[in-house]
Formats: structure tokens, C-alpha cells, sequence
């Protein structure tokens, strides 16, 4: 089982914020330090800083780190063109010596859109987007670097394209789709992506949508093997109910709610619910951090990383 923190820069964290907390993630040994991708606070203001741009984020982060994956969860097709996301990632990945993942959506949170003049089109649409900017990237990945491409999309065409800058990793920057979709997303998952992600959900629910994705890759003809299975779960854990109680405060969540849908609680609850994930095809865990300060909360879920790994090695 792999360990990866999450974050939600829109909510106020700031640069040096969500830095500090890369590079204390990477000293822990956790495996990825990941970002949304949004561009409006949700809820109510927050006074901190305002929202970070993913892909600047991770430009930033990449040379701040070493070792750590680091990716978005995830890029909304909305917000950049699919070429100039391809070159963006690209470079990206270059400057983190080949360490970018790549998670890309639709896009959903239609108030970013009206407060940038960032056009928000149905839905139907948005996934038409989404699938025109995965197959780009993907064609930017194998059209060699001395030829150039076409292509004609359902929202966008591209003419005598150059794929370049190309990704360090030669196998291409891995992408992530995920989401609840029960057709369109799992056939886009089949097709394009070494991860699927489901945020945010019941074990249940996680394991339906794994059903729904591994059909279509078995109608693709894809072993559904290749693909990694993944869940993405608000984190609040302490050593005391107090200190649970003051760290949902601190987030603005009731901790009885915490504990239903997400990681919360002692290290004992939490370890039964990463469990839970695990047992119905979960191989990597995202956790989403809510406060960027809280290192200690970070620190103590390294403890159960380490558990994981301790049984791993002797399973």
C-alpha cells in the first residue's frame, strides 16, 4: 500500500505552505505529495493567501524535492488547452527529473469559471474536452520528437503539431482519471491511464466503480491488472480524542462525520479503514491534508506507513 498526501491549495495555503509541507512528506517517506487543481476558495473566505496554480505549484515543488511523486488531482480540461497543458507537463517533468504524474478531469466547480471568465460549457462537453486532452497528451507521448501530428478532436484540432518538450520519463508522464462516472469515465480510464482515483468514497462505492472500470478494460481488451487502483480520503487522526477534536475544528469538520467518510480517528481506526480500501483492490492511498500547518499530524501517519511497509515485507 502506498501513502501519498493531498492537498487543496484553492482553500489558502500559499506557496510556501504547501513547499514546507512537500519536503517534510518527502523526509517521512511517503511516496507522492499531490495538489487539486482549483482556482476559487470553497466555502467560506479564507483570510490566508488566495489559490495556487496547480501546474506553477508543482514547477516550484519539483525543484524543492528529491525524490517525492508529485502530481494533480486533478487538472480540469477546462483551464488550459490540451496542447499547452501537454508542453506545461512536459517541462514539468523535466524539472523534477521525471517525477510528474498527471491527473485530468472535466471539471465541475462552475463558480471558478465565472469569477475568471474561464468558460464553463455542459457537461457533455467537458468530457468531450477532457477526452480531446488525453488523447493529445497521449499522442504527445509517442509521436516521435523529429515528426509532428494532426489531430482532429471533438472540441479542439490541432495542425503539424510538434511533440516536444518530451517528458523525462520515457514511458510517459502515468496518467490518473478517476471519478463516479458509470460509463464515460471508467471507458476514459480504460483507455488512457495507468491509475484509477475515486475521492472521497464509501468502500462500497469504491469497489462498484472498480467492477465498472476493470469491464472496460476487459472490452478494450486491456488486462485490468495494469491499472492501479486508488482512493483519495480526508485525514484526521490524533493520539487523543482531544486532539482529534481540535484538529476537526481546526478544519471546520465535525469529527463524528470524519469518522464515517474519511481516515479519522486514533491510529487503530485508522488503520482498519486504509484496510478496508485494501482488502477490495485499493493499492495507494491519498490523504487529503486540510491544514498545511499540522506536521505533526503528517508525522504521526508516517507511523502507519512504516506498519504497512513492516508487514509487507514479511506478508
Amino acid at each position: 500500500m502506498e501513502f501519498r498526501i493531498f492537498t487543496e491549495p484553492q482553500q489558502g495555503a500559499g506557496y510556501e505552505r504547501l513547499s514546507t509541507l512537500a519536503v517534510h512528506t518527502e523526509t517521512l517517506g511517503f511516496d507522492g505529495f499531490f495538489v487539486s487543481d482549483h482556482y476559487h476558495v470553497m466555502g467560506e473566505n479564507d483570510p490566508r493567501k488566495g489559490p495556487t496554480d496547480a501546474m506553477i505549484t508543482l514547477a516550484g515543488i519539483a525543484r524543492d524535492t528529491k525524490k517525492l511523486r508529485i502530481g494533480t488531482l486533478v487538472c480540469s480540461s477546462t483551464f488550459r488547452q490540451p496542447g499547452r497543458l501537454s508542453v506545461i507537463a512536459a517541462e514539468v517533468d523535466q524539472m523534477c527529473s521525471g517525477r510528474l504524474e498527471l491527473g485530468v478531469g472535466a471539471g465541475w466547480f462552475d463558480r471558478e469559471h465565472e469569477a475568471l471568465g474561464i468558460d464553463f460549457p455542459p457537461l457533455k462537453q467537458r468530457f468531450d474536452k477532457m477526452e480531446d486532452q488525453l488523447s493529445i497528451l497521449e499522442l504527445f507521448r509517442t509521436t516521435p520528437s523529429d515528426s509532428t501530428f494532426d489531430y482532429e478532436g471533438k472540441t479542439v484540432t490541432l495542425k503539424d503539431c510538434s511533440p516536444l518538450p518530451k517528458a523525462t520519463q520515457k514511458s510517459g508522464i502515468p496518467i490518473i482519471v478517476g471519478g463516479g462516472g458509470p460509463k464515460r469515465t471508467p471507458n476514459l480510464a480504460a483507455r488512457f491511464a495507468k491509475e484509477f482515483n475515486l475521492p472521497f468514497s464509501s468502500v462500497t462505492d469504491f469497489e462498484s466503480q472498480s467492477v465498472r472500470v476493470r469491464q472496460a478494460c476487459d472490452a478494450l481488451e486491456r488486462d485490468p491488472e495494469s491499472m492501479i487502483f486508488s482512493s483519495a480520503q480526508v485525514l484526521c487522526i490524533g493520539k487523543t480524542e482531544d486532539e482529534l477534536v481540535k484538529r476537526s475544528q481546526r478544519i471546520g469538520r465535525e469529527l463524528p462525520e470524519l469518522r464515517e467518510n474519511g481516515v479519522a480517528g486514533t491510529l487503530a481506526e485508522a488503520r482498519d479503514r486504509i484496510r478496508s480500501f485494501q482488502r477490495v483492490g485499493a493499492t495507494r492511498m491519498y490523504f487529503q491534508v486540510l491544514d498545511e500547518d499540522d506536521l505533526d499530524q503528517v508525522t504521526l501517519l508516517a507511523e502507519l506507513l512504516e506498519e504497512f511497509r513492516e508487514a509487507e515485507k514479511n506478508a
